[in-house]
């Protein structure tokens, strides 16, 4: 029996997520799916959508961090490439708390409703990112409030987007608006892919009801065909579960 119909995809910063996430909103569409865009909702109303309104909508489209309340104070100053610097457990706690409203306030309702959920980044993101950014202990992480409550509520299939992280800090670099992360520099991206392609981070979310899919999305494949090839392994698990 299908567990959810909850996909996160992860992967380094400029490996085509948010084109992934796109593309099965794109499919999601066509299938006549009703959507709920998170991000532009937050963006515009800077709050969480009402249980009400969720449930009007048959697909959720989500990204970590959110674009309201700590979400936007992550993005917009404790992440940014300032000379105000903040220790990589603030930084954790942060994004720990704004994963905890976003999983009480919409993937939690939206996922015991049987909705889709289509999500850019997520807990993968923290267990890899901040024991880089400074040596923070899994276990330590893990005890946070919002980073359990995540996976208790794992994805029924993580996504991992597999490129080069040379190929990553081009498409970077030739993006018309940069997010300046202090995260975006080769040394940071070499460190963390690693992490990505780990066996235990596979592990941990297998434990935790998951499968895991890798997917290729380096040179030469254009974003189309990154599209196509997202579409397909999804539309090959569903059927596959469902």
């Amino acid at each position: 029996m299908l567990k959810n119909r909850f996909v996160m995809v992860d992967g380094l910063d400029g490996s085509g997520k948010g084109a992934i996430v796109d593309g099965l909103q794109k499919w999601a569409e066509m299938k006549g799916m009703k959507i709920l865009d998170l991000r532009s909702y937050c963006r515009e109303k800077n709050t969480f959508p009402e249980a009400d309104e969720i449930a009007g909508h048959d697909a959720i489209i989500s990204a970590e961090p959110t674009f309201c309340y700590v979400g936007k104070a992550i993005r917009e100053e404790l992440i940014r490439a300032t000379s105000r610097q903040y220790p990589a457990m603030s930084i954790a706690h942060a994004f720990a708390l704004d994963r905890e409203m976003l999983y009480k306030r919409v993937i939690m309702p939206a996922i015991k409703a049987g909705k889709y959920v289509f999500q850019e980044r997520g807990i993968s993101s923290s267990l890899v990112y901040q024991p880089v950014q400074e040596h923070i202990q899994l276990s330590e992480l893990m005890r946070l409030s919002g980073n359990k409550t995540a996976l208790q509520f794992a994805p029924s299939l993580f996504i991992i987007a597999m490129v080069k992280p040379e190929t990553a800090i081009r498409r970077l670099g030739a993006r018309p608006k940069k997010d300046n992360s202090i995260f975006d520099n080769l040394e940071f991206q070499r460190n963390i892919d690693s992490r990505f392609r780990s066996d235990w981070l596979r592990q941990l979310f297998e434990q935790h009801g998951s499968k895991v899919a890798y997917l290729d999305t380096d040179e030469p494949k254009t974003v189309e065909e990154t599209q196509n090839n997202a579409v397909k392994l999804i539309e090959e698990f569903f059927a596959g579960k469902g």
